[in-house]
């Protein structure tokens, strides 16, 4: 019988056309709303008695229409009625109506877009590129490529870059952080490249000789002529920390300060000399190789970069896949495991037949590395070798490249150092130098 309103009655279990049960008819005989039939269906009905269809034809049709609905009680009010349990999908408009929509205010929490949010700082690293004036000094060894940033009339900071890179791809990101550039106002930038090492480089000829460390500590000498500078405040990372580190011994007169990273003043181990020849071989030979890249990763970057910053260490990954030239990287690489010491000591004051400042370096040195940096021993030995009355040694935690993980630390420890040098004097909320001081 059936039920109320609402309610369900149980379809009979209808055989097939040759009057035996199918199994399909067990779920054919399931629970139908009682309710009038639609309009919908009342249509078609009309329609298959029109064309005279048959009794069971036009059934059937209306059995493959309906669909089984299995409600489950706590899906019924109390009344018995079936609740509307669907989650509510989003509306769809005509085009006149999203016209009109489209009128009316728009609710607070409604996606919006931003389109005039601007850095005060933008840490592009093309704007460095942008910012810098482009020369090409000539040298004994040929021409090297000399990124000016700033005004000529202020001291000079001069910087070189480590193995793989070159001023852009080194300094950008740190000389673009807010802190060095207010510092920077007091001072012009003068970024050197070793030769061949600048983007979009031409190969070096076959019969080019690459000049030694030395030589190209000496070069550095072309410079300051080449710009009338006196005395520069020198800033390396690496190899170029190595560069610095020896045109300040051979001229200490040039150079009124030092800040070094990474800096190893010791000649090349056997394994150091190992795997560099074979990378230098690769280079040569076979390009970039996925070894190459491996192992200048590690230089820079120590063990596991990848779990402290992923994007940027695919960002460098892929400089040195597409931005190097591998012919000229191999020369610079070959020039540097053939280093020599740096031949420094520390003397202690008093010591007869001996003068410390002809035995180490006579300019205040800040001597920086990472904690994670696999250049950390070689930061403890150079330290051993300096005086100690102007020297000191820092080690930044929680990174290996200390200009791209931990700039903010690196740019306040540079400017206190130059602080404490007489070049800038204290700074104020808004950035800029109280006073100023060059020697």
């Amino acid at each position: 019988m059936p039920q109320a309103e609402g309610g369900y009655i149980s379809l009979p279990n209808n055989a097939n056309s040759n009057g035996n049960g199918s199994g399909s008819a067990i779920y054919q005989s399931t629970t139908e709303p009682t309710a009038p039939p639609s309009v919908f269906e009342s249509v078609k009905r009309v329609i298959g008695q029109a064309m005279k269809s048959t009794p069971g034809d036009s059934e059937e049709l209306l059995r493959l229409e309906r669909q089984a609905v299995l409600v489950n009680g706590r899906d019924r009010d109390k009344t018995g009625k079936t609740l509307n349990t669907k989650m509510p999908s989003a509306p769809t408009h005509t085009a006149e109506e999203a016209h009109l929509l489209g009128t009316m205010p728009v609710d607070p929490m409604d996606d919006i877009e931003l389109r005039s949010v601007q850095l005060q700082f933008p840490n592009a690293r093309g704007s460095i590129v942008d910012a810098c004036e482009q020369r090409r000094v000539p040298t004994d060894k040929g021409d090297i490529h000399v990124a000016i940033q700033g005004d000529t009339s202020k001291p000079a900071i001069v910087t070189y870059h480590d193995l793989g890179l070159n001023y852009a791809t080194s300094f950008a990101g740190f000389f673009n952080f807010p802190l060095m550039r207010g510092l920077l106002e007091n001072f012009c930038v003068y970024h050197v490249t070793a030769p061949g090492q600048e983007d979009g480089a031409p190969t070096l000829p076959e019969d080019y000789v690459y000049p030694t460390m030395d030589e190209l500590a000496a070069q550095l000498l072309f410079v300051l002529s080449h710009f009338g500078l006196k005395s520069v405040i020198g800033f390396g990372v690496g190899a170029g920390a190595n560069i610095l580190a020896r045109f300040a011994h051979g001229h200490p007169d040039k150079v009124g300060a030092l800040c070094l990273i990474n800096c190893v003043s010791t000649q090349s181990g056997w394994i150091e000399w190992g795997y560099q020849s074979f990378n230098a071989r690769f280079l040569r030979t076979k390009g970039m190789t996925q070894g190459v890249i491996d192992y200048l990763m590690w230089h820079h970057f120590g063990r596991n970069p990848e779990e402290r910053n992923h994007d940027l260490v695919q960002m460098y990954r892929q400089h040195f896949e597409r931005g190097v030239n591998p012919t000229n990287l191999a020369m610079l690489i070959n020039a540097y495991i053939h280093r020599n010491d740096l031949h420094l000591a520390r003397t202690p004051p008093g010591t007869p037949g001996t003068e410390t400042a002809a035995t180490t370096l006579k300019m205040p040195v800040i001597n920086i590395t990472g904690s994670l940096s696999p250049h950390v021993d070689d930061t403890v030995t150079f330290n051993g070798r300096l005086d100690p009355t102007n020297s000191s040694w820092m080690k930044i935690s929680d990174c290996a490249m200390v200009l791209e993980e931990q700039p903010a630390k690196l740019a306040e420890a540079f400017r206190l150092f130059l602080q404490g040098e007489g070049y800038v004097g204290t700074q104020n909320l808004n950035g800029q130098s109280e006073q100023f001081h060059a020697n």
